[in-house]
């Protein structure tokens, strides 16, 4: 075991997959002689040559769609886009080619290839540096979709991605990089050296994609989240002296909805809480599959907990952050119901 930030695990994950398989390599914009922005891909091109990590050209679109040939043709490439707030002139590539490869080839050719962006606020980057743009890849029929909430699990998830055969998203919030974040902007930051999740196993492990953790047991209700929001989650519901469960997602799609279902049958009450916009949001699918499958055991309607539909603002970033006190008002709406 090691203590590691967010961006060491997920270096980490690279470097251990890529000595494993030489077919994995490590492409995008400032990602090899710089190591990426956030330097999550800090001296793998002095590892492994330029062949395998190397930088391309500011082109979404190129990235994604050399990615798709590549993959298509036997590598497994792991395309890093500097901030998920710049995907979308790559987005046209991820669902009308990697999403549809398998499908429409009959399954003659397969996609195995991962893309990595930073994503969520939280950090005052404004509107072009801080979206959730999850709903947009959990819509599309062939992605997976994947959240980390810690370094952990950033591991283990990233080289179950990197393993599957199929096109992954890897949203990792840009917030938890260096720590844990609980919403409570005007206290001092935790680093990961002193929080369990920063606590890494060493060499190869996998966290099987679509599988929840409950990160907190509880019996009066449930909150299902993920990414940053796990952590203001859990700090929301120890302020609020109510008895929450708290499920952290990991994997959007494809979504362990035995473990959500399982924890409302036995609350009875259900809070799904993300950063995105509130509007045809991720939160929305989770709150409508919870009414189609716990009806007869709800004793309140699904609440969600969300950013507003605004771009994000900045000088306003933490009016639009869906903060500890958003949630346990929620929390104590949802009990009175």
């Amino acid at each position: 075991m090691a203590r590691m930030t967010m961006i060491e695990a997920i270096r980490d994950a690279h470097a251990v997959a890529m000595e494993r398989d030489d077919t994995v390599i490590v492409m995008g914009e400032d990602v090899g002689f710089f190591g990426g922005v956030f330097r999550c891909t800090a001296g793998l091109q002095k590892r492994f040559g330029v062949e395998r990590c190397f930088d391309t050209p500011i082109s979404e679109l190129g990235i994604i769609g050399a990615a798709v040939g590549m993959a298509a043709y036997g590598l497994k490439p792991v395309a890093e886009i500097q901030f998920a707030d710049y995907m979308y002139p790559g987005y046209d590539q991820i669902v009308s080619e990697a999403a549809r490869l398998r499908y429409r080839s009959a399954g003659e050719f397969t996609c195995p290839m991962v893309v990595r962006m930073p994503t969520g606020g939280g950090i005052f980057g404004a509107q072009t540096h801080s979206q959730s743009p999850e709903a947009l890849f959990t819509h599309v029929a062939g992605l997976k979709t994947v959240v980390p909430s810690n370094p952990r699990d950033a591991k283990g998830l990233l080289l179950a991605a990197i393993a599957d055969p199929d096109p992954v998203i890897f949203l990792e919030p840009k917030r938890l990089y260096n720590g844990p974040f609980d919403g409570h902007f005007d206290r001092p930051s935790v680093p990961w050296s002193k929080h369990e999740a920063g606590e890494v196993e060493t060499g190869y492990y996998e966290i099987p994609l679509g599988k929840a953790a409950v990160v907190r047991e509880g019996a009066a209700a449930t909150l299902v989240t993920y990414g940053t929001m796990v952590h203001v989650a859990l700090a929301a519901v120890e302020e609020s002296g109510v008895d929450v469960e708290v499920i952290d997602l990991r994997t959007l799609l494809p979504l362990d909805l035995e473990t959500v279902t399982a924890s409302v049958a036995k609350t009875g009450r259900c809070i799904v809480l993300h950063e995105a916009t509130l509007t045809s949001g991720y939160g929305a699918e989770i709150a409508a599959l919870v009414q189609g499958e716990c009806f007869y055991s709800l004793e309140a309607p699904v609440l969600r907990v969300a950013g507003w539909d605004t771009p994000y603002p900045h000088a306003q970033e933490w009016d639009y952050f869906p903060g500890p006190d958003r949630v346990r008002r929620a929390i104590a709406t949802v009990m009175e119901g």
